[in-house]
């Protein structure tokens, strides 16, 4: 959170994509003290689960409801934002959905998510996969317009396009 409310990042960032709609006084959340929060008699857990699309995601895990909320660990029916990442941290996604599963969920929300697809703990294996094709295809192809017109051929169904094409480029050049 520090570092997308810096200056230099909401200015050159957010605010030319969002024009008027990031306030001026941003306020972040404070961190917790423990990783547990009670809510209405629920045991609600912050797990730490590493570098996804960012660094430093955190998921929230409610084990009386077999819930997880998996924030950008997860992503279902859409294109994953890799500008991120190289090899090694693709390989920590992996890990993190690997932990995630380990809390064997019966629900799983994802952060980046089509509209009405169902919140199924399969997607786990889908964000694994999908990062799987990505280095994949990443291997056997010379270009970024290569890498994302077969990832497209793989994926057509997928949402958000663009985040392929600058994920493809931020690998390829």
């Amino acid at each position: 959170m520090k570092k997308q409310a810096a200056p230099q990042v909401l200015n050159g960032y957010w605010n030319s994509r969002f024009p008027g709609q990031i306030p001026e006084n941003v306020v972040l959340a404070e961190e917790l003290e423990a990783n547990v929060i009670a809510l209405e008699g629920q045991e609600l857990r912050a797990i730490e689960v590493g570098h996804t699309d960012t660094d430093d995601t955190t998921c929230l895990h409610v084990p009386s409801l077999g819930l997880v909320v998996a924030g950008d660990a997860v992503y279902n029916g859409v294109h994953q934002l890799l500008i991120e990442s190289n090899r090694e941290k693709r390989r920590e996604w992996i890990a993190a959905v690997d932990k995630i599963e380990s809390l064997r969920p019966r629900a799983v929300i994802a952060g980046h998510k089509r509209p009405g697809n169902p919140d199924n703990p399969r997607i786990l294996g889908e964000t694994r996969q999908d990062i799987r094709d990505f280095d994949r295809i990443a291997e056997r192809t010379a270009t970024a317009r290569e890498l994302y017109d077969q990832m497209l051929e793989l994926h057509p169904l997928r949402m958000n396009v663009t985040t392929l094409w600058v994920s493809a480029h931020a690998i390829k050049g």
